[in-house]
């Protein structure tokens, strides 16, 4: 019986979702899509079982002798080859520390001998499933972000992460880069809108949906969204041009907002003499999903395995 799937599965910060894939459409089984909300300060093997309770759901639902395996989209730092977690200092998962993810799953579910566990960084995840499935599906050469808790991102040639290169920047993302008084993190995420906020007005913001919702009626709140799409264009433009990307997919909760800013983004792209073509995530979050199911495509599966140790 041929394995036509997989079970795509993507690691959040408080929260596991998951689902059967099917490896040659790339369309999710919608009536498999299993969730479950997860402590990340719980013990190593508390945080397995939901995982693990939450996968078991999936399986139950498709006939085991066609899944091929579980594929990952995980938070990092990881060693995305053996299934080690190093999340250790961001106060998430870091009882996981050290920890055998691949073992770990391998025998906390009752799956047959043979039975695949592959792991990818989320953010590449994110990317790899609108290059297959998405937005950026009909183009070789794109760069995926997320504007949301952190700023993810993944230059992607012909489905594959680039990680390493002249065309890229170290790791093969823009999180880490050196930006006016910090890093590219700290001006591309939530915690900028909210934290220039509070010091404009002395007010605290619950995110970046309540201040897009005030945007209307608050000079302030409107201000910090040009602010940041004339801020991003200028920050990314050059990574844009000197990768030759076809397309820019944008993701993440900000995007919801981009009404706000997506004009004035595009604009000041345009100013920097980039002509990339600019799109919202198509898949939005089923796209980690479906790129860590790609994970189990024996084709993509040789081509990515030299970019995991670098992610």
């Amino acid at each position: 019986m041929d394995k036509n799937i997989a079970i795509g599965t993507d690691i959040g910060g408080s929260h596991i979702s998951c689902a059967a894939i099917d490896l040659q459409t790339g369309k999710i089984l919608r009536e498999t899509l299993a969730g479950r909300a997860v402590n990340n300060q719980a013990s190593a093997s508390t945080i397995i079982s939901v995982w693990a309770e939450a996968l078991s759901e999936v399986i139950s639902k498709v006939s085991i002798d066609k899944v091929k395996g579980i594929g990952f989209a995980m938070p990092g730092p990881f060693d995305y080859v053996k299934g080690i977690s190093y999340i250790r200092g961001v106060a998430k998962y870091e009882n996981l520390y050290g920890f055998n993810i691949t073992d770990a799953i391998g025998s906390s579910l009752d799956v047959p001998d043979g039975f695949l566990i592959r792991f990818m960084n989320d953010a590449s995840a994110f990317a790899v499933g609108e290059a297959w499935a998405g937005s950026a599906s009909g183009f070789d050469r794109s760069l995926s972000i997320t504007f949301g808790t952190g700023f993810g991102s993944a230059f992607i040639s012909n489905r594959i992460p680039i990680v390493d290169g002249p065309e890229v920047p170290k790791l093969g993302c823009i999180y880490h880069i050196p930006y006016k008084d910090g890093i590219a993190d700290d001006y591309f995420s939530t915690r900028w809108f909210l934290g220039k906020f509070k010091s404009l007005t002395g007010k605290e913001m619950s995110g970046v949906k309540e201040l897009a919702e005030l945007a209307s009626k608050d000079r302030i709140a409107n201000d910090l969204f040009t602010e940041f799409s004339n801020d991003a264009a200028v920050f990314l433009a050059p990574w844009l041009k000197k990768f030759r990307a076809e397309i820019l997919v944008i993701g993440g909760n900000i995007s919801y907002a981009y009404n706000l800013f997506g004009d004035v983004f595009e604009s000041a792209l345009k100013k920097e003499n980039c002509n990339c073509k600019v799109v919202l995530s198509e898949l939005k979050e089923d796209a980690a999903l479906i790129g860590s199911a790609y994970l189990l495509d024996d084709d993509f599966w040789k081509s990515v395995q030299h970019a995991l140790p670098l992610m």
